[in-house]
Formats: structure tokens, sequence, C-alpha cells
């Protein structure tokens, strides 16, 4: 009877180094082409990665993502790879103090204001012509009807009836629009 010995060869080192860059652009590609099709939807704000930088003292694009592990750790994860555990009472902590510090910024402040003026227009049935970012204003409608106009400046919201005359003024963006003697939606 006839027996085959295999015996293990090495593989050159300029073969495995290969074979090391291929699998890795093998990933690559294959990682990109899943977000391709299902992109992932990453629940980190620009603020939050604000936020987390400043924690870790990291630039905020440098933050992939994060979560808890057990309930206990707190695991961020790097664009470049990498992971750096935290305690999660120390990092909560940390988190209150900074968010009590950091300023927010023109567009996350646009962001905010958009989603009070969204939330707002349902109440009332409303939808809105093109938001001006930059004195966020906008035009306010009801069934294709002209209501009036709306926007936030640096103290309150804002609204009138008309292009000019007198801003009615309010804490909210609800009680704004109802200045102008919008009601309420109700459902059927």
């Amino acid at each position: 009877m006839n027996y085959a010995t295999h015996t293990q060869q090495a593989i050159p080192t300029s073969s495995r180094d290969e074979q090391a860059l291929a699998q890795a652009e093998l990933y690559s590609h294959l990682e990109s082409q899943a977000e391709a099709v299902a992109p992932t939807q990453n629940p980190l704000t620009s603020r939050d990665r604000r936020i987390i930088g400043e924690i870790i003292e990291v630039q905020p694009e440098s933050i992939r993502t994060i979560w808890i592990e057990g309930g206990i750790t707190v695991w961020v994860q790097l664009v470049g790879g990498g992971r750096l555990p935290f305690d999660r009472d120390w990092f909560a902590t940390r988190v209150a103090q900074v968010k009590a510090t950091l300023p927010e910024t023109p567009r996350e402040r646009n962001e905010r204001l958009s989603n009070e003026l969204e939330e707002a227009c349902t109440v009332f049935g409303l939808y809105h012509g093109e938001i001006n970012w930059l004195s966020f204003s906008t035009k306010l409608y009801q069934d294709g009807r002209f209501v009036g106009f709306v926007g936030c400046n640096q103290q309150s919201w804002y609204a009138r009836p008309r292009q000019y005359g007198v801003n009615r003024v309010a804490a909210s963006a609800e009680q704004v629009i109802a200045s102008l003697g919008v009601r309420a939606a109700v459902a059927a």
C-alpha cells in the first residue's frame, strides 16, 4: 500500500505580504460594496462627535461610532482602526461636563431649528418653502395658500402675515405660528 506524505512548504515573505495586501484590498472592496447596497445609519451627530472628541482628545472626524458593552464599558471605535474603552459612569459625567461648555455651531443650530419648525408645521398642517439658512427664515403655506413668514433670530422665533410689517415674537415655533391665526390640524 502506498502512502502519500504531505509536507508544508514555507511561503516566501514577499508572497505572504502580497497575499495580506490582496486580502485587505478584498475586505475594503466588500465593505464599500456593502455600504453602497445598504448604507449604515450612524447614530452619532456631528455634535456627538465633537463632544466625544473633546473628551478623548482626538479630531471629531476620527470617531466612527460608540457602544456600551455589558452596561459597564463604553467603547469608542476610531475610523483608522482601534478601540478605546471607558468606564460608563466616568464617560457619562464627562459628556455632561463637555456638553454644558461646548457652544452650538451654526449648522447644529439650523438643524435644531429646522426640526422644531417641522414639528410645528405638522401640528398645524402647514408646509414651508425653501429655508434661508443664513437668517433662518421661510414662508409658510397651508393648502397652497400663503400663511406668513416665520424665522428665528438669536433671541426668539418671529412671524408676520405679510412681507412687511411688525414681527410677532414667541418662545417656540409652535407659539409663533399660532400667533398668525392658524389653527392646529384636526385628525380625521
